[in-house]
This record gives C-alpha cells, structure tokens and sequence, in this order.
C-alpha cells in the first residue's frame, strides 16, 4: 500500500505536467517488469524492494488510466464507463482465491498474476494523448488531430470539430502557471471539497480492505470468505451505474457509505456466528463497492484538468493511507471483537456528512481551470 501511495503521488504529478499517456505507459512497462522479476526473488529484501517497486507501478497505473478515460469520454457516457472501469478490479480480487488456491508456490501465484501486464504493452499503438490536456497547455492543433481521428474512426463528421475546439481551449500561460499540487488548497471552496472527497477516498479504502481482511479473519475457509466478499462488488458496481445516472454522485456517495456503515455497527449487535458477520460484512462490502466507484468518478468530475491527475492521485493516495491502516484495526478482533466493527461502522457515517458541501457533477462539463473548479 505505501508504494501505491508513493505510485499515485509520483504519476498523479508526472501526468498534470507531461500529460497521461507517457506516464501510463512508463507505469505499464515498469509493472510488468517489477512483477515478474519479483517471481524470481532469491530472498526477502529483493522480494521486498520489488513488491515496493511493483507497487508504486501499479499506483501510477491507477490513477493515469483513470483520469486519461474520463477526458476521453464525453459526458453522456462518462458515469458508465467510469464506473465499468472498476468491474476489471472487481473480477481480478474475485480471481484471487482461485489463483491461490491453485497455486500454492508464491512465485507460481506471482508470476501468474503479472504475465497478464503483457498486454497492456500494445497501448503504445492504440492509446492517444488527453486532447483535454493538449488544449490547456496550448497544444490544441495536436488536440485537433487526435480528435479528428477519433471522428473518422467512429464515421463522424470532422468539418465543426475545429470550430467546437476553439471554444475549449484555455489559455496556456495562465493554466500552466497555476497547475501545481498546491493549487488544490489555494482557493476556499476547491480547498474544502478536496478536503472532503479526499475523507471519502479514505473511507473507501478504510472500509473495503479493513471489512474484507475482518470477513477473512471470520472463522471458516478463507478461500470461500474472500470468494464471497469479492463476487459481492460486481453486482455493487453494476448496481452504481444505475443510482449514479438516476440519484447523482452526492445522493450515491452518501447512501452507500451509510450502508456500509450501519451494516457494520449491526454487527455489534447481532449474536456471534458465522453466517451473521459473513452476511453483514458482506452487505458493507456491497454498500463500499457503490461507494468506491462513485468517488473514482466524482474525482474524475470535480478535479480541473490542470491539477486533475494531481487531485486524483492526492485522493487515491489518502486511500491507499486508510488500506494500511485497515489491517490493524481488523486484528483488532483478537483484542476486542467490538472496535472493529465499531471503526468500520462510525467513519463512513462521517464521509457521509462531509458529501453535504460538495457539489453533484452528475452531467456537468468537466472543469477546465482553476476559477471553474471554484463555482
């Protein structure tokens, strides 16, 4: 989790300054590579230093990738692929159980779970640069041809795409000047909302690795409980594609954590037994993977593209803080079997009050600048 941190940090930054597409592929290469090196440790501080290493790729894959679709996407299908982005996630945790299953030898399982990165190697040809981002930094006669080229791809008409472009493009001086990490705390209302979607990032990664750990601890098969609590988040975010486009971002984001968060705190009250605490662990993984999808977009949305890879990974970062706090609150339940629970119940209840100040982007033009991002 600290090399995801790192990960975010370093490529969120890298991408608001040499644009998406090299800081991606630069992720994708050094991920492969760190993964299946790591197969072939020789002993724990190489296996280490490559996890770490791996990590930190996996982390910049993250947060590039996520961004470079929502500024390919237009706004009528933003909300769906935004949030279809996370199935794939979805069904690599829930291929997990199988893999370690079947694999007992960790450097097997390793090398099976990197050689997959291979293909991500043909994004070289096929991926194009943000033209989002070419136009705020001045760059708007390659933005143009990539967007005529997507236009011809798809049988569109090319003849009003320069007139539309020149609509959107945004000074390149000012929006340079002010593209800095700091930027997301320099003005009162951006400042507050990156305070508080960055809260609920952390909820999200608090929530989804500490409940799934506490599902694994719960007694029984832990190939079974970990199966279980990973096929519970693809119908949860399927089910966010819905509630997104007809509730909105803010209604979503503060449903769902409230699921998640009361599912947990019943756990307190119920009579200990393994059906119970599966079921409701189960329904707060639910609950978070709702939540999980909607943040990714809601960041994606109320970020500008100047400091959009920066709020993003600033926000992936907190979360990837809430994963390593995680664990330790769920081994809690050797100690005390109500803290847990209580933890996970009490702080999405929190974000939840928090989504009050920030904005529903649902439909909204993405923001460009710095003075749109403050409306």
């Amino acid at each position: 989790m600290l090399g995801i941190l790192v990960g975010n940090m370093i490529f969120g930054h890298l991408s608001d300054r040499f644009g998406r597409r090299l800081p991606f592929l630069i992720a994708v290469f050094l991920q492969l590579v760190a993964g299946v090196t790591t197969a072939y440790s020789v002993n724990w501080y190489m296996f280490t230093a490559l996890r770490f290493l791996l990590a930190v790729a996996t982390g910049g894959t993250m947060v590039t990738s996520f961004v470079l679709t929502m500024e390919l996407i237009g706004a009528k299908y933003r909300d769906t692929v935004g949030i279809v982005y996370q199935i794939p996630f979805n069904l690599g945790h829930l291929s997990l159980p199988l893999f370690g299953y079947f694999l007992r030898d960790w450097s097997s399982f390793q090398l099976a779970i990197s050689l997959p990165s291979v293909l991500f190697l043909s994004y070289y040809f096929l991926l194009p640069e943000s033209p989002r981002w070419l136009m705020t930094v001045g760059r708007s006669k390659d933005a143009l041809k990539i967007m005529k080229a997507a236009a011809k791809r798809n049988g569109r008409p090319t003849d009003k795409i320069e007139v539309s472009m020149q609509k959107m493009v945004v000074d390149a001086s000012s929006t340079q000047e002010r593209a800095s990490f700091l930027a997301l705390f320099r003005t009162p209302r951006l400042r507050a909302r990156t305070i508080a979607i960055c809260f609920n990032w952390f909820v999200c990664g608090f929530c989804f690795f500490g409940v799934s750990q506490y599902i694994g601890h719960v007694s029984g098969n832990i190939f079974f409980n970990v199966a279980i609590s990973a096929a519970i988040l693809v119908p949860g975010t399927l089910i966010s594609i819905y509630t997104n486009r007809v509730l909105g971002r803010k209604i979503t984001l503060i449903s769902s954590n409230c699921v998640t968060g009361l599912s947990c705190l019943l756990i307190i009250f119920v009579p200990q037994s393994l059906a119970s605490h599966l079921t409701l662990g189960c329904f707060g993984l639910f609950g978070m993977s709702i939540s999980f999808a909607t943040v990714y977009l809601y960041a994606g949305e109320l970020f500008p593209t100047v400091v959009r890879n920066s709020g993003v990974g600033l926000s992936s970062t907190v979360a990837r803080i809430g994963s390593m706090v995680a664990p330790f609150v769920a081994t809690l339940a050797h100690t005390s079997a109500i803290l847990p629970p209580l933890l996970f119940g009490i702080v999405p209840l929190i974000g939840s009050c928090l989504c009050i100040i920030l904005p529903d982007t649902r439909g909204k033009k993405l923001p460009d600048t710095l003075e749109e991002g403050e409306v």
